[in-house]
This record gives structure tokens, C-alpha cells and sequence, in this order.
């Protein structure tokens, strides 16, 4: 995940690259991201900007342990009140 500094609510992209795998596991990586954010979204603290970068491993795991690994992250970066 990469974290800038952002006037305004903060705001989040989603990307997966070819390492990931083919485009079913891209775009069902960039879904998974997705879902994370819609989740958290409404707790983060605003004034940032956010690219969540699917890596080769998201691809065994579900939608709750991406969103627990994305909490971690955001709680670490000061996004997310710990």
C-alpha cells in the first residue's frame, strides 16, 4: 500500500499487476481490494490518499482476511484510529 498526504477526504485506487496471475486473478484480487476499502472506508481519518496493491499472495485468501490485512496497514500508516 502506498500512503501520500491529501487535501480533502481520503481516497483510494486499487491495483493488481501480471504477477498476480491471469485476468480472472487480477480482477478478482482488484474486487477483494475493493470490498476492503468499502468496508473500512468509513472509519479513516481524512487527508489521505491511498493505492492498495494486490500481491501474488491475496490470491488463496477471502474477503475477511483482506480486510484484516488492510485494517493492519491502514492502523500502521495512521489512517485508521488504533
Amino acid at each position: 500500500m502506498y500512503v501520500a498526504a491529501w487535501e480533502g477526504p481520503t481516497s483510494a485506487a486499487w491495483t493488481a499487476g501480471r504477477r498476480v496471475g491471469g485476468s480472472v486473478r487480477r480482477n478478482r484480487a482488484r474486487r477483494l481490494l475493493r470490498e476492503a476499502w468499502w468496508r473500512l472506508a468509513g472509519e479513516t481519518r481524512p487527508g489521505y490518499a491511498l493505492v492498495l496493491v494486490a500481491r501474488r499472495e491475496i490470491v488463496g485468501a477471502n474477503a475477511h482476511e483482506v480486510t484484516e490485512e488492510v485494517r493492519k496497514v491502514l492502523v500502521d500508516e495512521g489512517v485508521l484510529p488504533g
